[in-house]
């Protein structure tokens, strides 16, 4: 019963991402042919809020909902990490169709070939955790 709050976001997530269109693979289409500004105001507003989420979770010193301090930690700052890490995401990104949490939206909408995608995506995820630590971070 504790977990209901998280189910209750999941599916306002799912409802705002298919109201929004983001899970559309033409809007994404669109977007990386740069023939409509749809997805990156969707990605702009994103962007906004997780800024201003930020900055309040710091400003409150808010706590996680076991109650533990939520730690911002700074990381090294790395050229060629983002630039190889975005183009694998943006690259997986413009194939499939999908970002990675909309996928799962798409499920729900019994678009099944996403199926697909995801295998790809928890296989990606799997090798990652096998290599990660002979990887330059």
């Amino acid at each position: 019963m504790k977990s209901i709050k998280f189910i209750i976001a999941g599916i306002v997530f799912g409802i705002v991402m298919s109201k929004s269109e983001a899970i559309s693979w033409f809007r994404i289409q669109e977007m990386f042919r740069f023939q409509d500004f749809h997805m990156y105001g969707i990605i702009g507003t994103a962007v906004v809020l997780g800024t201003l989420a930020t900055f309040l979770i710091k400003k409150f010193k808010m706590r996680d909902y076991q109650g533990n301090p939520i730690v911002f930690t700074p990381k090294e700052k790395s050229v060629p990490r983002y630039l190889i890490g975005g183009s694998i995401f943006g690259l997986g990104w413009a194939l499939t169709g999908a970002c990675p949490g909309p996928m799962f939206v798409n499920i729900g909408y019994s678009y099944w070939v996403i199926l697909i995608a995801i295998g790809g995506a928890l296989a990606g995820t799997f090798f990652y955790g096998i290599v990660k630590d002979r990887l330059p971070h």
